[in-house]
């Protein structure tokens, strides 16, 4: 580990979505890399957003309701 303070989640959320784009725009244009390549562009990028609205909850129940359920996130 380096002795440098942690980034901010907000930060890395962004950081790691560009990554994700990044990836996604460097895989080859066969039909099978895409639709992989696309399912990790959605999820990969959802990230960000579900630490927002969690972020702008007013209560530990409001962040539980702005966050979808473990099963309907894991059939995306």
């Amino acid at each position: 580990m380096n002795s440098e303070q942690p980034q901010d989640l907000r930060a890395r959320t962004t950081d790691f979505a560009l990554r994700i784009i990044k990836l996604y725009t460097s895989l080859p244009k066969t039909t099978e890399a895409q639709v992989l390549g696309k399912q990790v562009l959605r999820s990969g990028t959802s990230i960000g957003a579900y630490y927002r609205e969690g972020h702008r909850a007013k209560s530990d129940a409001d962040i539980v309701s702005k966050l979808p359920p473990p099963e309907a996130a894991a059939l995306r």
